[in-house]
C-alpha cells in the first residue's frame, strides 16, 4: 500500500511513545513512586481524621484535573496521528474520559452548584467517580495489551483526523451513557454513601476495582519499553494509590484520606502531561538543530566544504543589491584547476577528490574579509566573491591564490607542483556599468568567464583580467609562463573531469 502521509520517521525513537527508556528516566520513576509510597504509609494512620469541608477545593481540583487531561489527549492523539498505533488512539480516549466525567462528577458534587448537586445528589456522584476509576483503568488494560503494535504511517492525515473524532464521540457517549446510569439507576444500583460516609458496598466496589488495576500494573512493568509506557505506569501506580485513601481506606468526604488521595489523583494525571511536555521541548530543540544543520548542508559543497553553487549565486545577488545601493565595487574571481582530467586519468578519482579538496581548503585559506565568499562552481571550478575590491585589489588576491595553489603538493614525495589553477578576474560598479537590457549580477559572471577563458587559452597558471573598456580585449596581468604546467600532460580544455 503507498504511502499518502507526507513524512517519513524511519527513526522513531523521536517519540516519546517510542522512545527507549534511558537510565535518567528510570531514576526520576523509582523516584516519585518511592516518594508517592512514603507519602501513603505517613498520610494512611491519620486517613480517617475528618477535616473542614473546603468547598473551593472540588471546582478548583477538578478544573486543574479536566485541563490538565484535555491537554494530555490533544498531544497523544497528535502523536497517534503521525505514528497511526491503536494503543495511542486509546489512551488519549483514556485521558478524554476522564475529563468529559470529571466535569459531570462536579456538576453532580453535592454542594458545589446546587444543595443536592444538579444529577441527583451524592449517590450520582459517588457512582461516577466509580466509573471514573474503573473506566480509566479499562482504558490503560486496552493500551497495555496494544501497545506492542506497530506503527502504520499509511494513508491520508485525514484518515488519522476522522478515527480521533470517531474515538472523541464513542467516548462522550460512554460518559453520557454513564452518566444517565449513574442518575437514573440509582434503584438497580448499590447504595455507595450513607451521608458523607461511605458505605459498605463503596468499599467493596473498591476492592474490586483493585483486581484489573494490578493486572494493568503488572502487565505494563512486564512490557514496559518506551518513556510513556514508564510514565503511564507511574501513573497507574499512583493513582491506585489514591482509590486506596480516596474511597478504601478512610471514612468518607473531607477526610484527611479523601484530601490526601484527591491530591494524589491530580498528580497521577500530571505525570504523563509533563513528561509528554518535557519530551515535546526535547524533540523541538532537535528539530531546530536539524533544520539548521539543513540549512547548512543546503549551502555547502560536501566534497570540497565551501559554499555550493546555490549558496553563491544568493550571495552574488545578495553583495550586487547592495552595491548598487552604496554605489561601490564588486570583483568575482573565477578559478578553474588546470588540466584537472589530465589528473583525474593519471592519478584516480579519489586523489582527484583530495586534489580538489587541498585547493578549496587553500583558497578558504586566503579569503577572510567579511563578505567575501569562496564557493565551488561546478565540476573543478571555483568562484571567489570579493565584495567592495577594484580590479587592482581584485587581481592580486588572483595572484595570492594562484601562489599558493602552486605550492601544494597533492601526491606526497613529488619534487615538483602539480596543480595549477588559472583565473579570471571582473569588476563591476553596478550603479554605473549594470547592463540597462540584462541586468543583474549576471554581467559580472560572465566577464569572469571571459577572462578565465583568455587565461586558459593563454597557457592556463595565469590570471587575466577583464577590461570591458577594450571592447572584449583581454590583458593578461601575470602570464606566470615560467611556471611548469601539470605534467607533460597537453593542454585541454579544462572542462570537468
Amino acid at each position: 500500500m503507498t504511502s499518502y502521509f507526507p513524512y517519513s520517521f524511519s527513526d522513531e525513537t523521536v517519540f516519546v511513545s517510542t522512545m527507549p527508556v534511558g537510565r535518567r528516566q528510570r531514576r526520576l520513576a523509582r523516584l516519585v513512586v518511592t516518594t508517592a509510597g512514603l507519602l501513603f504509609l505517613i498520610g494512611l494512620p491519620f486517613s480517617w481524621i475528618q477535616l473542614p469541608s473546603i468547598w473551593a477545593f472540588i471546582p478548583i481540583y477538578e478544573s486543574w484535573l479536566v485541563l490538565l487531561d484535555l491537554i494530555t489527549a490533544v498531544l497523544l492523539f497528535g502523536q497517534y496521528a503521525i505514528l497511526r498505533t491503536r494503543a495511542l488512539l486509546v489512551l488519549g480516549s483514556g485521558y478524554l474520559f476522564t475529563a468529559m466525567i470529571t466535569v459531570m462528577h462536579a456538576i453532580s458534587f453535592p454542594g458545589l452548584f446546587a444543595p443536592n448537586g444538579l444529577l441527583g445528589g451524592g449517590e450520582t456522584t459517588a457512582w461516577l467517580y466509580s466509573f471514573w476509576k474503573s473506566g480509566f483503568i479499562c482504558f490503560l488494560l486496552a493500551y497495555a495489551l496494544l501497545k506492542d503494535q506497530k506503527s502504520q504511517i499509511r494513508g491520508p492525515m485525514r484518515r488519522a483526523r476522522v478515527n480521533v473524532m470517531v474515538a472523541s464521540l464513542v467516548v462522550l457517549m460512554i460518559v453520557a451513557a454513564l452518566t444517565l446510569l449513574a442518575t437514573f439507576g440509582r434503584n438497580v444500583l448499590p447504595t455507595l454513601m450513607d451521608g458523607d460516609r461511605y458505605a459498605l458496598a463503596s468499599r467493596q466496589i473498591s476492592a474490586i476495582e483493585w483486581i484489573p488495576g494490578v493486572i494493568v500494573l503488572w502487565l505494563l512493568w512486564r512490557r514496559h519499553r518506551s518513556v510513556l509506557d514508564l510514565w503511564v505506569l507511574v501513573a497507574g501506580c499512583v493513582t491506585a494509590l489514591e482509590v486506596a485513601l480516596a474511597s478504601s481506606l478512610n471514612s468518607g468526604r473531607f477526610d484527611l484520606g479523601w484530601y490526601l488521595g484527591r491530591s494524589y489523583g491530580l498528580a497521577a494525571m500530571s505525570f504523563v502531561l509533563l513528561m509528554l511536555l518535557v519530551e515535546n521541548n526535547r524533540l523541538y530543540a532537535r528539530l531546530a538543530d536539524s533544520r539548521a544543520e539543513l540549512r547548512r548542508l543546503a549551502v555547502i559543497d560536501p566534497l570540497t566544504r565551501v559554499a555550493n553553487r546555490r549558496a553563491f549565486d544568493d550571495a552574488l545577488d545578495e553583495e550586487w543589491r547592495r552595491a548598487v545601493r552604496s554605489n561601490t565595487t564588486i570583483a568575482l574571481l573565477l578559478i578553474d584547476v588546470d588540466q584537472f582530467k589530465a589528473f583525474n586519468d593519471v592519478h584516480g578519482h579519489v586523489t582527484g577528490d583530495h586534489c580538489l579538496r587541498m585547493v578549496a581548503d587553500t583558497l578558504a585559506a586566503n579569503v577572510r574579509r567579511a563578505g567575501e565568499m569562496v564557493a565551488r562552481y561546478g565540476g573543478e571550478e571555483f568562484a571567489v566573491l570579493l565584495p567592495g575590491s577594484d580590479l587592482a585589489k581584485a587581481s592580486e588576491a588572483g595572484r595570492r591564490l594562484l601562489d599558493s595553489v602552486r605550492m601544494l603538493d597533492v601526491t606526497a614525495g613529488a619534487s615538483k607542483p602539480h596543480i595549477t589553477i588559472s583565473v579570471g578576474v571582473a569588476s563591476m560598479s553596478p550603479a554605473r556599468e549594470a547592463d540597462p537590457v540584462d541586468p543583474g549580477a549576471t554581467a559580472l559572471v560572465k566577464a569572469a568567464d571571459r577572462a578565465l577563458y583568455a587565461a586558459k587559452a593563454n597557457g592556463r597558471n595565469q590570471v587575466a583580467e577583464y577590461l570591458p573598456h577594450l571592447d572584449g580585449v583581454q590583458r593578461l596581468a601575470d602570464t606566470g609562463m615560467d611556471e611548469l604546467l601539470f605534467g607533460q600532460a597537453p593542454k585541454s580544455d579544462g572542462n570537468p573531469a
